[in-house]
């Protein structure tokens, strides 16, 4: 379902993205070329600050929001998802946040108020909140990690965590041309 905010913004669609009939996509929300959104995500852009401002929320070329997957920001506050990037099934993104470009954000992960740079990975329900976690870290499953975690501990993407997240986008574009072949059929 795509619907207004109560300022009246309706979200900008890029005519090439898939958006499953089941998500909800509401307000400032712009989706950009070759995205997939999967059932039930929901993504909202509805929050105004004091002064009735909402940045946007962005999804950035040959994403994937999967099954779930709820995106939302406090107060108007932008969201950014960088290209290439996949959210997996239930996580929760809720701004202000920007998630970098070939990102991979496991099952039952949240991330709030925080930057996640390009080729992070973040594997099941962890939680990333209120930091910085530069390009290329590994965050293992179930870990947390917030202002006081000393992010010079973590490691690297190992290699094997990187070809998986490659797999997992290259899966979802593949969906995205296979859902729209399919649109409308029962």
């Amino acid at each position: 379902m795509i619907r207004k905010n109560p300022r009246g913004d309706l979200p900008t669609i890029h005519p090439s993205a898939f958006i499953d009939p089941t998500a909800i996509i509401c307000g400032l929300v712009i989706v950009e070329e070759n995205v997939f959104i999967g059932p039930y995500a929901v993504i909202r852009a509805d929050e105004m600050d004091v002064h009735g401002h909402i940045d946007p929320i962005v999804i950035g070329a040959h994403s994937n929001i999967q099954d779930g997957v709820v995106i939302h920001s406090k107060s108007g506050a932008s969201v950014t998802i960088g290209e290439r990037t996949s959210i997996a099934h239930r996580a929760i993104v809720h701004g202000p946040c920007t998630v970098g470009s070939g990102v991979f954000i496991g099952f039952n992960s949240v991330l709030f108020n925080c930057q996640i740079g390009d080729g992070c990975v973040v594997r099941y329900n962890a939680v990333v909140d209120g930091c910085q976690l530069p390009a290329n870290f590994y965050v293992p499953s179930t870990e947390r990690i917030g202002p006081d975690t000393d992010v010079a501990l973590l490691k690297q993407v190992p290699s094997e965590a990187s070809a998986f997240s490659e797999d997992v986008a290259r899966t979802n574009n593949d969906l995205v041309q296979g859902y729209k072949a399919i649109h409308n059929e029962f």
